[in-house]
């Protein structure tokens, strides 16, 4: 009886193990996919409805961007500006490509996510949370939670020029 005891055990005991191993083999896959640098959000004013979040995201296979959302916000969506025949333009897209190793960037002079129907002022330091859906090229969904530093525009690197619009 003891030694029937003693095997049950140790097939419990190794079951776990295994368990372990791949559950842990699982998300370690999963945490190795996306990754996301220099999130941030843009301070708002009192009573300002609506801010851009800005990001880096590098996938490590084919992926695309495909719905960003976050708790201080009704709504989050994807938008690209775009300038055609010099006249700009902001709207909604559906994906963000996300090329194998490469880094997109997320920026207001391009791809970039409004959050719109905020909940309260953003303040500068405030963390704002954003969740992010990265879907690969097989078709397997990722969840990609960031805690986004919020601050003013004019912090951001202006290495570019824009002239005296800002």
């Amino acid at each position: 009886m003891t030694l029937s005891f003693s095997s049950a055990l140790k097939r419990l005991a190794l079951r776990r193990i295994l368990a372990a191993f791949v559950l842990g083999g699982f998300s370690v896959c999963a945490i190795a996919q996306t990754h996301v640098d220099d999130a941030w959000v843009r301070t708002t004013v009192p009573g300002q409805p609506s801010s851009g979040a800005f990001m880096r995201i590098t996938a490590d296979v084919d992926s695309k961007l495909l719905n960003v959302a976050s708790p201080v916000a009704k709504d989050a969506q994807i938008h690209e500006m775009s300038m055609t025949n010099d006249v700009m333009r902001m709207g909604p897209v559906d994906a963000v490509p996300l090329p194998a190793g490469k880094a997109v960037s997320l920026d207001p002079d391009g791809y970039h996510v409004m959050l719109m129907g905020l909940s309260g002022q953003i303040k500068e330091g405030d963390q704002v949370p954003l969740t992010l859906t990265i879907e690969n090229a097989q078709g397997v969904r990722e969840t990609v939670q960031v805690q986004a530093q919020a601050r003013p525009m004019m912090d951001m690197d202006m290495s570019h020029d824009h002239g005296s619009s800002h």
